[in-house]
């Protein structure tokens, strides 16, 4: 054979090589074999699956060899990667299912430019799409995960819920634009490093999100320099175009609603059977209640269950804490529910029973009290409410506090009154520009439980001592009636019980708002300087706890000056772009007496 004759066979043959491999799609990395713990199973993961506008998302893939019929699939999809998600994998695999990790685009094996949030409802029904035609599928997908991962459960559904998509468990969810990295307008500092943690490498940039000492000086410096809130990343010397970005949408606008679910478009749509976890200390309760009531509203037949307890964000997820913030609960608050979730897998796929805790559609643990509680509706919690208004009379009890200083004094509350008087208020007065003190209730080693009380430059109110057991369980609602010298404020609002020996136990995390978004979340409506304005309380999160004979009920209130949030000085223009140059004069609040909360009981 000629040298010509042999180049163009070698080029025929590379040709056909080529076609040969381009027809492989690069999604089917081929299983290899892995033995584990006396078992084997078929593994994939280096999996890239292509989306419709062709991103990579990278997954990882694991069956048991044992199984030979088509199974359906657990996926959890996330943003956080680890090298330990494998084992997530495998959970599934042993529990019946085929086990599927994916991550958010541009995260491990993924080309692409790592997007928080963006792209996540059409890459997660992209990745059901893909599992629903692979050979080992029965065409049925469950998801789990909490935070970012419940998040992208609901996000999955945003154009329209994927027929093999039988199920969601989606923990303590996010819900951008609503719950972060805001609340209520409120924008808060912690979610300045999340950026860097998920965006700096393909995997986690754990270095510099675990340097508490970065962050905690970084807030302090913008505290005292008084800087606009947009140049946090100028002080930190270290670019952070993803915070930056969410700061250029402080209302709930079209940015927003592209990847959130929010509407009756959005949640009249699902039939699917879910179950949500959360906790009373758990910051993405406001995700997870802005789920549960939107589908419920415009969807009242939905089969959506909630479990919800003492929980942390993260003890809500999957293995609660026994010991939480001081707080020992109680014993049958210590349930795994990781081991629940599964349960309810099998519950949907394989037709076991549900599990035996969801008794009902709200199912709460009520604490001090070592029993569960089961209604068919969060309005259906408690037998009876509690209005209780913002008197200006001293209560005449004191009770040791502890200052913004850290100084130790003895303070009095004034009283929670039965009884409205539209006329009578607190006036408080914030000085934005003085940098000396902070208005701020939370001390920074907080504990639910603690023999001081820290009111800051705010008001606490108590009710008279209970003279029976009571039961507080449900959402808190209420109206803040104020008036204020300037255009905009933030403040927030807790709740406590005071026990008969003076000890304090904080019931739920604050209530935090933005006036100016109070009523309306899609708009900013600035206040009438010096005119009365309703502020209202929709979202206080839920709670519930026995509450013993002689106990009482202690609100705190206060405007919000502190290096651990936005600073509003309430000129009317966009907060991130203030700075104390628009302080101007003392931020003067009339906090009126016919201010309320209507708190949820039941009386033993």
């Amino acid at each position: 054979m000629t040298a010509f004759k042999l180049l163009k066979v070698a080029f025929i043959l590379l040709l056909v090589g080529l076609v040969s491999c381009n027809s492989i799609p690069e999604d089917q990395q081929e299983p290899r074999t892995v033995s584990r713990d006396g078992k084997a199973y078929l593994v994939q993961d280096s999996v890239l699956i292509t989306t419709r506008d062709g991103a990579k998302v990278s997954a990882i893939v694991v069956r048991s060899k044992a199984e030979t019929k088509p199974q359906p699939a657990i996926l959890f999809h996330t943003i956080y990667t680890r090298a330990e998600d494998i084992n997530r994998a495998y959970e599934a695999a042993d529990k019946g299912y085929v086990g599927v990790v994916s991550y958010t685009r541009g995260k491990y094996l993924s080309p692409n430019e790592i997007t928080p949030y963006e792209y996540e409802g059409q890459d997660v029904y992209d990745v059901i799409d893909w599992i629903a035609k692979q050979s080992w599928s029965n065409a049925e997908v469950g998801m789990y995960g909490g935070s970012y991962a419940g998040f992208v459960q609901w996000a999955s559904m945003k154009e329209a819920v994927h027929p093999a998509l039988k199920t969601i468990v989606p923990s303590v969810a996010a819900a951008p634009g609503i719950a972060e990295p805001m609340e209520n307008g409120v924008y808060f500092n912690f979610h300045y490093p999340w950026w860097h943690y998920v965006t700096n490498n393909k995997t986690l940039d754990t270095v510099s999100y675990y340097n508490g000492k970065r962050w905690n000086d970084l807030y302090v410096d913008w505290y005292q320099k008084g800087v606009a809130y947009k140049q946090l990343d100028s002080l930190d010397g270290v670019p952070n175009p993803g915070f930056n970005k969410t700061l250029e949408h402080p209302t709930f606008d079209s940015y927003w609603k592209r990847m959130t679910l929010y509407n009756q478009a959005d949640f009249s749509k699902i039939d699917i059977s879910i179950l949500s976890t959360t906790g009373y200390y758990d910051g993405g309760q406001f995700g997870t209640m802005h789920y549960l009531k939107s589908h419920y509203q415009y969807n009242p037949n939905a089969e959506h269950y909630l479990l919800i307890g003492p929980y942390s964000h993260f003890g809500a997820q999957e293995h609660p804490e026994k010991h939480i913030l001081g707080y020992d609960i109680d014993p049958v608050a210590q349930i795994d529910i990781k081991a629940i979730i599964f349960e309810w897998f099998d519950y949907i796929f394989k037709g076991t029973q549900k599990p035996s805790l969801l008794q009902d559609k709200i199912n709460c643990q009520v604490m001090g009290a070592n029993t569960w509680k089961h209604a068919p509706s969060l309005d259906n919690m408690a037998t009876d409410s509690l209005q209780v208004y913002f008197s200006k009379q001293r209560s005449g009890v004191a009770f040791n506090s502890t200052f913004d200083t850290g100084n130790l004094g003895v303070n009095e509350h004034f009283s929670l009154s039965e009884s409205a008087d539209a006329t009578n208020y607190l006036e408080q007065t914030i000085d934005m520009s003085d940098r000396s003190q902070f208005s701020w209730n939370l001390s920074g080693d907080r504990s639910i439980v603690s023999e001081t009380l820290t009111v800051g430059q705010g008001f606490s109110f108590a009710t008279e001592p209970f003279d029976e057991d009571v039961e507080i369980t449900g959402v808190i609602r209420g109206v803040l009636n104020v008036s204020i010298n300037k255009k905009d404020f933030d403040c927030h609002v807790l709740l406590y019980e005071q026990t008969t020996d003076g000890t304090f136990f904080s019931l739920t995390l604050p209530f935090t708002t933005r006036a100016s978004m109070s009523q309306d979340m899609e708009h900013r409506n600035l206040l009438t300087p010096n005119e009365k304005t309703a502020i209202p309380i929709r979202n206080f999160r839920m709670t519930s706890k026995k509450l013993k004979k002689g106990s009482r009920i202690v609100v705190v209130i206060n405007g919000i000056k502190h290096p651990f949030s936005q600073i509003n000085y309430g000129t009317g223009k966009a907060v991130s772009d203030e700075t104390i140059q628009d302080a101007g004069g003392p931020l003067e609040i009339k906090w009126y007496a016919d201010s309320f909360l209507t708190i949820p009981i039941s009386r033993h």
